[in-house]
């Protein structure tokens, strides 16, 4: 099972199936096009200034390799490792870049694929009152429907809940 965030853009209206024909869903995890690809991934995302990014990043790296003129074995284990890291934050340089454009994440589903959280995405957002307990952060009408606890309501879960009555 994997984790989707749903990206929509600001002021969508909880309901709104309009908000949907701009939404983008971004898999958390690790990406393997931007392992394998880099900066071409990011182009075909069309993130601009993370592809700016990562390239100049990848140019500073074998600069500093020809630099300090290490072997190509070496140049390829440090190429590799950046790739590797690449791959780990792709998706959260998707979120960072969807967040700036005013498309900032509203609402995380999970599941074993795509279309699957395409489809839960869709049915949170359209009728979330079917749905038991989904709160969409950002989301006007959630906050005045969220329930509010008072600290001693709460069943304790954790490991040291004694320390909890010294505040």
């Amino acid at each position: 099972m994997r984790t989707y965030t749903l990206h929509l853009p600001e002021g969508s209206v909880r309901g709104d199936p309009r908000a949907l024909e701009q939404a983008h869903l971004v898999r958390d995890g690790f990406a393997w096009g931007a392992f394998a690809f880099t900066v071409l991934w990011f182009v075909r995302h069309r993130l601009w200034l993370a592809a700016l990014l990562v390239l100049v990043g990848l140019v500073a790296v074998a600069f500093a390799g020809r630099a300090l003129a290490l072997s190509p074995s070496a140049a390829l284990v440090i190429t590799v490792l950046a790739s590797l890291l690449i791959g780990l934050e792709a998706s959260s340089l998707r979120r960072w870049t969807y967040g700036r454009r005013g498309k900032p994440a509203r609402d995380a589903v999970i599941a074993s694929s795509h279309e699957e959280a395409e489809l839960k995405a869709a049915a949170r957002w359209l009728d979330a009152d079917t749905v038991p307990g989904v709160l969409i952060p950002g989301d006007a009408t959630s906050a005045a429907t969220r329930p509010t606890h008072r600290r001693g309501d709460d069943a304790v879960i954790g490991l040291f809940p004694a320390s909890e009555g010294g505040r």
